[in-house]
């Protein structure tokens, strides 16, 4: 039975930072920024990270298919928590069952191909598996990496059967102790050896050997593949890269660069999801994971790509974008310029686990209730029914309301209260099947306006922080869904 890919999906931060602004601030330092100051790259919010960043990428995989997650894989170099598993939360986040095995895979820019290597050998087991790379690395400014990453994650669904839309034919993973960059956890900034490095001693040696006995392993040859997915180096040496390996060069898949950047452990996994959004049955895609050596995984699409329906992937992603030229902002919410905040900035946000624990339910997971007398939902969940024709207590159900529709009732903005990205916006989101609950809001657009009965969706994201031990709380937010139509038009068609 063939092992492979069920479904992907992939989701980037809609924020793109204008390139431009980066060098108009630093270019009378260093005058050969403005060469890279062409494009944008992906940018996060002050209230997204890799773990809220993995969480709507998978979130994107598993919409609409129905199939059971034994194992959750996460390869990031950029985790939150150093000892907290990462993927515990992700996995609540998307409301898995707590038999889920899990596991946070780092250490290298291979981490996102050897979380897929590893999801895939457990799928000959007949378990699937939800692979997802993130990464929301930190730059030093004025730096070529802060031109050149960026921030994203994308996820893949790994199992077996007649659902498989891409079946794997072969693996072939190096281990090599080749350093082009590197961090430590004292440093907190990846130093970065030249470009010249990575590219003749790196890419140029050790991945040709590895691929040649990749195709002696699989049987093919190399004019045989449709799509290559490189995620290091430069577009010129992609393509240097392809043709040495005898591959044609018009597989290169794009690099992202221009609209996107280097996504990091991500970036192999991106890559993939853009060429399973092109590809048609019989396509071979090479996917090329390297970091401390490599890892090579080599994939036969197959007719089921077809029937998979429509996903949120690369292309959506790249599509849903809001420009972002305040280059003093991105280095702000990033911990990269020291900002006055005020007095209101200086509230103790202690973090009792005790009661974060005894409610992670609604905060990871965003579950509330749904009483089983006469079927009113509601969230938060509470022992009594609010329907005050019901008043039923202990006849709460779980109920998850992450992927319930919901609506705009009332909204805020506040620009008294402390906000890292003021104004703060909030108000009262209702669900079409009943509950209603006060959030935060994220994603508002500044352009465009709230409007009461508008369509709303919940994402995963930073709440605050509890700056004074180091936790991070996360929470569900609301995030609306704009719409050529106002409102009232919705409402009346």
């Amino acid at each position: 039975m063939a092992v492979g890919l069920l479904s992907y999906g992939a989701y980037l931060p809609q924020l793109r930072l204008q390139r431009k602004s980066i060098a108009d601030a630093h270019s009378w330092f260093d005058g050969s920024l403005r060469g890279l100051g062409r494009g944008e790259r992906t940018m996060a919010a002050w209230d997204e990270d890799t773990n809220t960043l993995a969480v709507e990428a998978g979130r994107r995989c598993l919409a609409g298919i129905d199939a059971s997650v034994s194992g959750l894989y996460l390869g990031s170099t950029s985790f939150p928590f150093l000892d907290r598993q990462n993927s515990g939360l992700v996995g609540e986040a998307l409301n898995l069952s707590s038999s889920l095995q899990t596991f946070d895979i780092a250490g290298s820019q291979k981490a996102g191909t050897s979380a897929l290597l590893a999801a895939l050998k457990g799928a000959g087991n007949g378990e699937n598996g939800l692979v997802i790379g993130a990464d929301k690395r930190r730059t030093k400014a004025a730096s070529r990496a802060e031109m050149n990453y960026g921030d994203g994650a994308a996820s893949l669904l790994v199992g077996e059967g007649e659902g498989v839309i891409a079946e794997l034919v072969a693996t072939h993973t190096e281990s090599v102790d080749f350093v082009d960059h590197f961090r430590t956890e004292e440093s907190g900034f990846d130093y970065v050896w030249e470009e010249r490095w990575l590219r003749d001693e790196g890419l140029m040696k050790i991945v040709p050997s590895a691929t040649q006995k990749l195709l002696e392993k699989s049987g093919v040859t190399s004019q045989d593949i449709t799509h290559f997915c490189c995620p290091v180096g430069s577009g010129r040496d992609q393509q240097g890269l392809a043709k040495k390996l005898g591959l044609n060069v018009e597989a290169v898949q794009d690099t992202l660069q221009a609209n996107c950047g280097n996504t990091g452990t991500a970036h192999s996994l991106l890559m993939l999801v853009g060429a399973l959004e092109a590809a048609q049955s019989g396509d071979l895609i090479l996917v090329l994971g390297f970091g401390q050596g490599c890892d090579l995984l080599l994939f036969r699409v197959t007719e089921a790509i077809a029937q998979l329906g429509e996903r949120v992937g690369l292309k959506a992603s790249l599509t849903t974008r809001v420009e972002e030229a305040n280059y003093t902002k991105f280095l702000s919410i990033n911990g990269l310029l020291e900002m006055e905040y005020g007095l209101r900035a200086e509230t103790d946000k202690d973090t009792r686990l005790t009661t974060y624990y005894r409610n992670r339910a609604l905060i990871n997971s965003f579950v509330g209730g749904k009483c089983s007398a006469c079927g009113t939902q509601q969230i938060p969940m509470t022992n009594v029914c609010v329907n005050p024709e019901c008043g039923a207590t202990s006849t709460q159900q779980p109920q998850p309301f992450k992927e319930a529709e919901a609506k705009l009732v009332s909204y805020t903005v506040d620009s008294l209260t402390y906000s890292p990205c003021p104004p703060a916006y909030y108000g009262m989101v209702q669900f079409k099947e009943g509950g209603r609950i006060m959030l935060d809001f994220a994603d508002v657009e500044p352009n465009k306006e709230l409007e009461v009965g508008m369509p709303m969706r919940v994402v995963f994201r930073i709440k605050d922080f509890d700056h004074k031990r180091g936790f991070k709380r996360y929470f569900w937010k609301a995030a609306p869904i704009y719409s050529t139509l106002s409102a009232k038009q919705q409402a009346e068609q």
